[in-house]
């Protein structure tokens, strides 16, 4: 037995059975041993950023981590800016990054880089193997990384000859230590504090879906503060029948009128609300000069148990939360705009399906109309570097088989990992891809503006517009294996949809804006 076949033997006996995977030469050893255990599941994505936002995706549906496969410091490069995103999102994920040989790291060869620097500066774990029988033990090391603390980057770099020199024995798992804890003494001044007139609750992490939304309702009830989440967040219920979270807007304006008043925050496994940008004239912090905030529970703590304690303080275990209603909208007619789109969307979304938003400028319009949908869960990309929408749409749908999973996209933030309809195709994931072509970074329009360029001029247009010569998306996502349609009115975004959503297997459709 190798190095790399007592990993594989680590990783599956510790419950990782799926690995996404973009492998190179120095990987090779490891492929072979995958190749042994056909009980792991091996996704390919041709693009090495589609591994990491599609174990984001995996990751958020399934709870547990996956791996990825990557080659050398410049596959870990390609792969960094959707690690980012599910950095911020608090997925746990398990990098397994190919390195030359030791002996052969002194040659300077044209693949070498500097692996630790890249990987270290977005992994919470990191560690490079130096021996075969080394290997399992770091294995498992990491497999317990990426599971702390509600989830976490852990990076292991394989050099080759780990992998190919002789090893003994798979690595057994290893324990967690607990989750943090609030003390008593601040769960019973967070149950005073939230009864008080002008308390808000923003809560994150596994407040926002399932049992821990439903616990979130019932303190807000309890007590009649305001409760809220972030815009940007791994997952959330939304839908008819959800509780109903109170969301930050995007634009720093925004969300300073929506927390004004508010006399006190208390943060449940959330960060403090911060402005996505800084800009001349407006604040970074928006809640009000004097309102205090108080950190009850950190994301990397016990949000689950510190909602039951706060709940059994406040005896809130009867209150009925405020829940989300549901909305049809009037079927749209006519040539097709965004509102016709998120309507179509709202009243045609199947219960249950996972709706993955990147649609970035649209959403500010879709998202309402969606909030009144069936139930479903909501994902986001959390870390702000756009390009994550398709492959978490790709993890999702691998970690959920059997629910629709609806993927919404610009054509900007598309053209970034487009790749990943390619995997949709050869693992018949049941995903619809709705592009938004609007021809632009439209959001960049706006930011033009927010600096006080009202009138941008030839060089900041071509800079944001994607035309001369237009994408065509139904072409692109036959290339890559996966049937499509364009529409251009309401009518036919209707059919369109209704027809994808009832047929199982990847669609696109691309909706000309």
């Amino acid at each position: 037995m190798n190095g790399a076949e007592t990993l594989v033997k680590t990783f599956l006996a510790g419950g990782l059975d799926t690995c996404f995977a973009n492998p190179g030469t120095s990987e090779m050893h490891f492929v072979a041993a995958l190749d042994k255990h056909p009980e792991m599941r091996c996704v390919l994505c041709l693009f090495e950023g589609g591994t990491t936002g599609a174990a984001d995706g995996y990751y958020r549906m399934a709870g547990k981590p996956a791996a990825t496969l990557l080659h050398l410091a410049p596959g870990f490069g390609n792969a960094y800016a959707n690690a980012h995103n599910a950095r911020k999102a608090g997925s746990g994920i398990v990098n397994v990054v190919g390195d030359h040989a030791t002996y052969h790291l002194k040659y300077d060869s044209p693949l070498k880089g500097d692996v630790a620097g890249i990987t270290g500066s977005v992994s919470h774990w990191v560690r490079s193997s130096p021996d075969a029988p080394s290997v399992a033990p770091d294995g498992a090391a990491a497999l317990a990384a990426a599971r702390a603390q509600n989830g976490q980057i852990a990076t292991l770099v394989l050099p080759a000859n780990t992998a190919w020199e002789d090893a003994k024995e798979a690595a057994p798992t290893q324990a967690l230590p607990p989750l943090r804890r609030p003390s008593e003494a601040a769960i019973k001044a967070t149950a005073k504090a939230l009864s008080a007139p002008g308390a808000a609750l923003l809560v994150a992490g596994c407040g926002l879906h399932g049992q821990g939304a439903e616990l979130a309702g019932k303190i807000a009830a309890a007590t009649g503060c305001r409760l809220m989440a972030d815009l940007f967040i791994p997952r959330i219920d939304r839908g008819e029948g959800a509780v109903d979270f109170e969301r930050l807007p995007y634009p720093v304006d925004g969300i300073v009128e929506l927390l004004e008043g508010t006399r006190h925050l208390i943060l449940l496994g959330a960060k403090r609300p911060i402005a996505f940008f800084a800009y001349p004239g407006k604040p970074s912090t928006p809640e009000p000069a004097d309102c205090p905030i108080t950190e009850l529970c950190g994301p990397e703590m016990d949000i689950e148990w510190t909602l039951h304690a706060l709940a059994t303080e406040l005896n809130a275990d009867e209150a009925e939360p405020r829940r989300i209603e549901r909305h049809i909208p009037e079927a749209p007619t006519g040539p097709l705009t965004v509102e016709a789109a998120g309507a179509i969307i709202a009243a045609h979304l199947p219960e249950g399906a996972l709706l993955v938003d990147e649609s970035i400028t649209a959403s500010r319009i879709i998202s309402p109309l969606t909030r009144h949908a069936a139930k479903h869960t909501g994902l986001q990309t959390c870390g702000g570097a756009i390009g994550g929408c398709l492959p978490i749409a790709t993890g999702a749908a691998i970690a959920c088989p059997d629910v629709k999973t609806i993927a919404l996209t610009g054509d900007g933030s598309a053209m970034y990992t487009l790749q990943s309809l390619w995997t949709m195709a050869r693992e018949n994931l049941d995903v619809l891809t709705i592009v938004f072509a609007n021809r632009g970074y439209q959001i960049l329009h706006g930011e033009l503006q927010n600096v006080g360029v009202t009138a941008p001029g030839r060089n900041a247009s071509t800079m944001f517009d994607i035309e001369e010569p237009l994408l065509d998306w139904v072409a692109l996502a036959k290339g890559h294996g996966v049937a499509g349609e364009k529409v251009t009115t309401a009518e036919a975004f209707s059919e369109a949809f209704l027809k994808a959503t009832a047929t199982r297997g990847p669609y696109l459709i691309e909706l000309s804006l």
